[in-house]
């Protein structure tokens, strides 16, 4: 974590794209895991992706079109289908042999999930399996029911410092001042968290949103709050109030090991959030943009290569981030189970 690049996991599901962007037959093109993939939908509904290169001269294959059924290549017109396979040479003439089978521009395990694409990066060619068999998914909704909203930012940091934002408790106070989100900026108070391992991570106890936090009153007096942290980069935080309920999912892709793609979606059963879309995102994106803000400014910091430390307890969940990368790492590559280091612990911090 001292530095601006970062390990990239795989051996799991990445979001990709919001499915409410991709129409049938429509398709787009992004860079994950410093890999080009195209994300296409066929005429049936259903999601795929592909290596976004052509085999044939490296042309990207996003620069081609898609009938639905297969994407042809902008240079050749070499034709792909939506496994990765190509299905036709146009340049051929007649008593030419070529082994098609041996064509292909590489394909991914992709997924559509509550409104939303994921895409698995493997290990060496592994089919999802165990905890990473499926995507990661929200509680309380249905598999068809997408998110009411979602914000996209990109962060000019590695997944580990956008993660580690994620869970530092200590610099809500200094950086997130809308008055809408807390009543009494840079005001600290001292809160004692207790949290115990999940599967692929960690979670905070059930515990009651402050008061002060003026924003979730809408929910209800008496929110309750449960947050959780999973590995690759997953956060996933459920509002309960008397009234109404809200789940939020970030999910964090790396574009590159030092850049990140940040994801936040909510889903909720407020009646009257659609109309007020904008709004809600317009909220969404000025909070958000206040942590940007201080990746912008970290990272000029770290491009002089300072030594950082941590300290106990307000760090000890990047901490606990750090063992759960390591042991993914080291697990795969002696061949055995992941076993979560995390142990259960009471923090203490100021916030």
């Amino acid at each position: 974590m001292q530095g601006l690049k970062a390990e990239i996991l795989r051996g799991f599901w990445y979001m990709a794209v919001p499915g409410a962007e991709l129409k049938p037959g429509g398709m787009t093109h992004l860079r994950m895991l410093d890999e080009p993939v195209l994300i296409g939908r066929g005429k049936d509904g259903k999601v795929f992706a592909l290596r976004d290169i052509c085999p044939h001269r490296g042309v990207p294959l996003h620069y081609g079109s898609f009938d639905g059924e297969a994407i042809t290549c902008s240079y050749h017109a070499w034709r792909f289908n939506r496994e990765g396979a190509c299905v036709e040479v146009p340049s051929m003439v007649d008593g030419q042999r070529i082994d098609m089978s041996k064509i292909r521009c590489g394909a991914y395990p992709c997924v559509e999930q509550q409104g939303i694409v994921w895409v698995y990066f493997a290990h060496g060619g592994e089919e999802p399996s165990g905890a990473t068999e499926t995507p990661p998914k929200v509680p309380l909704f249905p598999e068809d029911q997408g998110p009411e909203t979602h914000v996209k930012l990109i962060f000019p940091c590695s997944i580990d410092h956008t993660t580690y934002g994620l869970m530092d408790p200590a610099h809500v106070a200094y950086v997130h001042t809308s008055r809408w989100f807390r009543a009494k900026t840079r005001t600290v108070k001292e809160k004692t968290k207790a949290f115990e391992p999940s599967p692929l991570g960690f979670k905070m106890a059930t515990h009651q949103v402050p008061e002060s936090q003026t924003f979730y009153k809408i929910l209800g007096s008496k929110v309750i709050a449960d947050i959780s942290y999973a590995l690759p980069a997953i956060r996933i935080e459920e509002l309960h109030g008397d009234r109404h309920n809200v789940v939020g999912l970030t999910a964090l892709t790396p574009i590159t090991d030092e850049e990140t793609a940040f994801h936040q979606m909510f889903w909720t059963t407020l009646p009257w959030v659609k109309p007020l879309r904008p709004l809600v995102r317009a909220m969404s994106r000025k909070f958000l943009n206040q942590d940007r803000d201080i990746a912008v400014q970290q990272r000029e910091g770290l491009q002089d290569e300072p030594k950082l430390m941590l300290i106990n307890d307000a760090n000890t969940q990047a901490r606990w981030w750090m063992h759960l990368k390591d042991e993914w790492v080291n697990s795969n590559k002696e061949g055995r189970p992941f076993v979560n280091p995390v142990q259960a612990k009471t923090l203490r911090f100021k916030s």
